[in-house]
């Protein structure tokens, strides 16, 4: 809450948005949450920062993955393990967006989906799109409900929103297990 009511409140959110995107542990809601609830009038600009920031550490992600995939690719054939990569890179051609969306929507953490995405090579402009609509859905949900709800959403959200978020990863791999086998 400290931060929340800082001056440089928004200069935090933007490291963290970004950070968290590609190597910090903890999500960005935590920090924007209480900004929100601090500022209810500031609920889509922060919203708007923190989902620009997000999407600018998922490329710095992607590019990781990607450069780390280009180092290590001559260790994996000498291993004898290409027919493997080479599957894995066409299921997450098949399937990337939906994982990539699954990972910017939930409270699971992002910055896997983002540096797979650039280890397995998915495709870039669906995987900003993906990541945009993702990112930009949970971080306007959670700040609207924050800053209609106010004070009081704070310990029900603290409460539930892990379970809520794991519940939508559960549903969309039904989802696509039923899609897949049915």
């Amino acid at each position: 809450m400290s931060w929340a009511e800082h001056p440089h409140r928004e200069r935090y959110l933007v490291g963290v948005s970004i950070f968290e995107s590609f190597i910090f542990p903890l999500p960005t809601a935590i920090l924007m949450i209480p900004m929100v609830i601090a500022t209810p009038d500031k609920a889509i600009r922060l919203a708007t920062i923190t989902t620009a920031m997000s999407v600018f550490g998922a490329v710095i992600g992607y590019l990781l993955g990607w450069g780390a995939m280009s180092m290590i690719e001559p260790w994996i054939a000498k291993m004898g393990w290409l027919d493997q990569l080479d599957l894995a890179r066409l299921e997450f051609a098949k399937y990337g967006v939906l994982a990539v969306g699954i990972g910017a929507f939930t409270p699971a953490p992002f910055k896997i989906f983002t540096i797979t995405a650039g280890v397995l090579s998915m495709p870039f402009i669906p995987f900003i799109l993906v990541s945009l609509v993702g990112r930009a859905a949970h971080f306007y949900m959670i700040a609207l409900l924050m800053a209609w709800a106010g004070p009081k959403m704070e310990p029900v959200v603290r409460k539930y929103i892990e379970w809520l978020g794991w519940l939508v990863v559960v549903l969309a791999l039904v989802g696509f297990l039923i899609h897949k086998y049915l």
